[in-house]
């Protein structure tokens, strides 16, 4: 492969993958209400009584599909990175505000796992979180799970 070549894939890959955070953003404001027919809006958290989530579930969303490695760092370590191409792993520095340390309790802003299910079925003001449409309610009940583990929540349970 030449230079040219090569200089043109990469080039491609960057625009395939802006293209795709471009349409997300789109489609979500296209979607202004798919929260409130979801029932999310007054709905208890899915830490409720009636879903009880797992660490290990929790772990897997998070470094896997649920992609909040990405921002969040490895298992919520912001140093532990993931393999990034190198525009989108710029990309992510720039943020403003940048991700939060997941670990380190008193820098976090949603204090209540109601706060934390809106925000990643909704997306989060003030910051990159995209919205988690796909996410099922036991996906969500699972990631806060792993989040309480990773705070070192006494009482992941509470709302």
């Amino acid at each position: 492969m030449t230079t040219g070549e090569n200089k043109r894939s990469t080039l491609f890959r960057y625009a395939v993958m802006m293209g795709t955070v471009v349409l997300v953003y789109w489609a979500w404001w296209l979607w202004p209400l798919g929260s409130i027919e979801n029932g999310w809006a007054d709905s208890p958290s899915p830490t409720s009584q009636t879903l009880k989530g797992t660490v290990a579930k929790g772990r897997e969303i998070f470094n896997g599909n649920g992609a909040c490695h990405f921002c969040h760092g490895i298992d919520g370590y912001l140093g532990r990175t993931a393999r990034l191409e190198p525009k989108a792993a710029e990309l992510i520095a720039k943020l403003n505000p940048p991700p939060s340390d997941l670990r380190n309790v008193a820098g976090l802003r949603l204090k209540t796992n109601r706060e934390r299910a809106r925000a990643i079925r909704e997306g989060h003001a003030g910051s990159n979180l995209l919205s988690q449409q796909t996410m099922t309610d036991q996906d969500i009940a699972d990631l806060l799970m792993y989040l309480a583990f990773l705070r070192k929540d006494p009482n992941p349970m509470a709302d």
